[in-house]
């Protein structure tokens, strides 16, 4: 099952051209610059934007063709924008009651209590949303839309408005909407971290069009996309626990290119996990290093150089067929004779481990 868009709207300064295919299960994130039409798009597939021409259906359900159209109300979305809001003159569970006299009982879902439950709000429910905190207000807000058991949910940007302390307060609720609904979820943003963290599959936006799109991990790590580069670029890899050592309080987590040592996490064996190698964090050596403090280091082939500006290359190194990427000067590149297809061994000082 897919979700099918296509669209083209022109302005007088700006024209929107999309044509994209995605699942219609886990999430999917929109990336780019402001500017790009990111929430443009998301505004049509809800039918807040006016497009008389297009094409769109989510799994089974045809919203829209050259001869049909479903009005925004009768769409089965949940849209979360980026700020909350919220009805100022109705505590909390008086706005999750909102949307559910439009919702037939044998189309439910994603029950109202089960919605509180996600996102953790069933402190808050008599409290007024002046009350509240912005992250809290988010939540709220999106258990408001999950309430009304959408068939998507469309977040723009939801975490944009919140400081560094409220998004990391929100986003373990928002990677219970992805392990536990099967609702497929869109999700607006440009942050890469926000993306490492939650996504699945990643559409890639420049100017009104899809530059690319596919699976998160290879988008990551592909030199000719804009997330390979810069101070930021990384690569996600997925892996599984595999032992813990409560001798040095550590954790192993195995992945097709070898096994990942990192601080121990109380994460039960065999469960799938994510983590986020960034490219700076990556050195180069022609030889296995046994005198060092590294303990990821890993045998790999090069699969591509390209500077990245005067002074650095970024190399994209293939461990088994999994992708890292590794930010080098060229003065270490020229040292080490580097050149693709060379087998190196990639030391890996720092990982994240995102899931």
């Amino acid at each position: 099952m897919t979700i099918e868009v296509r669209y083209t709207i022109k302005r007088q300064d700006f024209i929107l051209d999309v044509d994209f295919k995605i699942p219609s299960q886990g999430i999917t994130a929109i990336f780019g610059q402001s500017g790009c039409g990111k929430t443009t798009l998301l505004r049509i597939i809800a039918g807040l934007e006016s497009c008389q021409t297009g094409f769109l259906k989510v799994g089974d359900m045809l919203w829209q063709d050259e001869q049909f159209l479903v009005p925004p109300h009768q769409r089965s979305i949940g849209y979360v924008f980026q700020e909350a809001s919220l009805f100022a003159h109705l505590n909390v569970q008086k706005n999750l009651e909102y949307g559910l006299r439009r919702i037939n009982k044998k189309d439910y879902k994603v029950s109202l209590q089960q919605a509180i439950d996600l996102l953790g709000i069933r402190p808050l429910l008599q409290r007024k949303i002046h009350q509240l905190s912005g992250g809290e207000q988010q939540r709220v807000a999106i258990a408001r839309a999950l309430a009304t058991s959408p068939k998507l949910l469309l977040m723009d940007e939801p975490l944009s408005a919140l400081d560094l302390k409220r998004k990391h307060e929100i986003m373990p609720y928002l990677e219970s909407l992805h392990d536990e609904l099967s609702i497929p979820i869109i999700y607006v943003s440009h942050a890469p971290g926000e993306i490492a963290r939650l996504a699945d599959h990643l559409i890639l936006m420049d100017a009104g069009k899809i530059i690319d799109s596919g699976s998160v991990s290879e988008l990551f790590t592909r030199l000719d996309l804009p997330l390979a580069h810069g101070d930021k670029a990384s690569a996600l890899i997925h892996a599984q626990v595999s032992g813990h050592d409560m001798e040095f309080n550590l954790t192993y987590l195995d992945f097709p290119g070898g096994r990942f040592t990192v601080s121990y996490k109380p994460i039960e064996i065999n469960h799938p996990v994510r983590l986020r190698v960034i490219a700076r964090d990556v050195s180069l050596t022609l030889e296995h290093q046994s005198q060092t403090s590294i303990l990821n280091i890993f045998p790999a082939v090069i699969a591509e150089i390209l500077p990245e500006n005067d002074s650095q290359l970024m190399i994209r190194l293939s461990l088994n067929s999994v992708f890292l990427l590794c930010r080098l000067t060229k003065k270490s590149a020229s040292l080490l004779d580097l050149s693709v297809g060379k087998a190196v061994y990639a030391q890996v000082k720092t990982v994240a481990l995102l899931l």
